[in-house]
């Protein structure tokens, strides 16, 4: 029975032999086959954002992305030229006294003595001054008693031609804005509230800007709520930066720093807006004055247009006298000439001051603001 032992013990052993080489071949062939997942786990960490290698252009930031839409969505002024033909089309169009003043006349077939009284008793109605339109119909009486009225083309030309003269073409409306190269030129805007002062600041940034020019606008209304805002929307627009101060501030104080800031960036116009509160009261124009002399410590001041509604007729003339008594006036912006505005202002208030109408606003519209043109505005009261 010694070998039936034996073979139960070889038996034995032979089986664990076996299972031996099961359990390794087992494990031998789970590591071959997970080599291949260990080898796709792999691409995951390589694929990295590339290291930027040196001169290798950066991604643009956030703030560069924002710069560049806001530059894409600035706006673009029309040029000065294309308005003059625009505002005279509308300046036509508009029931201006002094316009139908002209279209009266000219309608009529036989000009006499009732005809020259009515049609200067419009004229002095429309603003012109009783002397101003005394002379007008004069000097075209005298015109029309020579070639007399029977050909209306005449007669427009003769009228026309006395328009003109009356308006004043020889007045130079030119902007001066001449400047040494260490300094931009100045340019005060002046004016009681609510004649569009701050607007005319907003709408003459956007002239310049069309001609090419650099900006600066400074917000010196420190008084009126809201002035320095309204300013900052206007400049948004074109590319125009406003330098402001808090509510309340010194105005010859935000004036002055907007001329120094000009200065430090080498712009080519500044244009101040000053406060414009009742032109009554002795303190406020005191301090108009103040704003022009701390500005000359910085740089001259090339121009102070005072700006004036032209709906509000002879009010309007008290203002400027009063304004011109404070800054030298060297122009004015005559606003809301549209509408039922009474257009001879524009001969009046050049002879009460002694300098040009320089622009005209004839609506709403952010480029209704133009060079005053004195045979354009002829042309337009004419109907041409």
């Amino acid at each position: 029975m010694d070998w039936v032992f034996w073979v139960i013990v070889a038996g034995i052993v032979a089986a664990c032999a076996v299972a031996y080489v099961a359990v390794r071949f087992g494990r031998s062939n789970k590591q071959v086959t997970a080599a291949p997942e260990a080898k796709a786990v792999t691409p995951t960490t390589v694929e990295q954002e590339p290291a930027e290698q040196p001169g290798a252009p950066a991604a643009p930031a956030t703030a560069q992305v924002a710069a560049q839409e806001a530059v894409s969505e600035l706006e673009t002024p029309e040029a000065p030229g294309a308005r003059l033909a625009r505002l005279r089309r509308r300046l036509a169009g508009s029931q201006n006294t002094l316009v139908r003043a002209v279209a009266d006349l000219l309608s009529v077939d036989k000009i006499d003595d009732e005809t020259w009284d009515d049609f200067e008793s419009t004229l002095i109605a429309s603003d012109l001054g009783v002397g101003p339109a005394t002379e007008l119909v004069e000097n075209l009486r005298k015109a029309l008693a020579v070639g007399g009225v029977a050909d209306p083309a005449a007669a427009r030309k003769a009228l026309r031609g006395e328009l003109i003269k009356i308006v004043g073409p020889d007045m130079s409306r030119d902007l001066n804005l001449d400047h040494a190269d260490s300094v931009p030129a100045v340019v005060m805007m002046v004016g009681v509230n609510g004649t569009g002062k701050t607007t005319t600041v907003g709408k003459l940034g956007r002239m310049l800007v069309a001609q090419g020019r650099t900006v600066l606008f400074g917000a010196a209304d420190t008084f009126r709520a809201a002035a320095a805002e309204q300013l900052t929307t206007w400049g948004e627009r074109v590319g125009v930066r406003t330098v402001r101060g808090d509510e309340g501030a010194d105005p010859a104080s935000v004036a002055f720093n907007a001329v120094d800031e000009g200065i430090t960036e080498g712009v080519d116009v500044v244009l101040v807006d000053t406060a414009g509160r009742l032109h009554t009261k002795v303190g406020l124009m005191d301090e108009l004055g103040k704003v022009k002399r701390v500005i000359e410590k910085k740089a001259p001041v090339n121009e102070v247009l005072l700006v004036i509604d032209a709906t509000t007729g002879q009010n309007g003339l008290t203002q400027a006298r009063i304004f011109a008594e404070v800054v030298d006036i060297t122009g004015i912006v005559l606003t809301k000439l549209d509408g039922s505005a009474k257009g001879g202002i524009v001969v009046q208030v050049q002879r009460e001051l002694g300098v040009p109408v320089k622009f005209i606003g004839l609506g709403e519209g952010p480029d209704d603001l133009a060079p005053f043109d004195a045979a354009q505005f002829v042309d337009g009261l004419l109907g041409e």
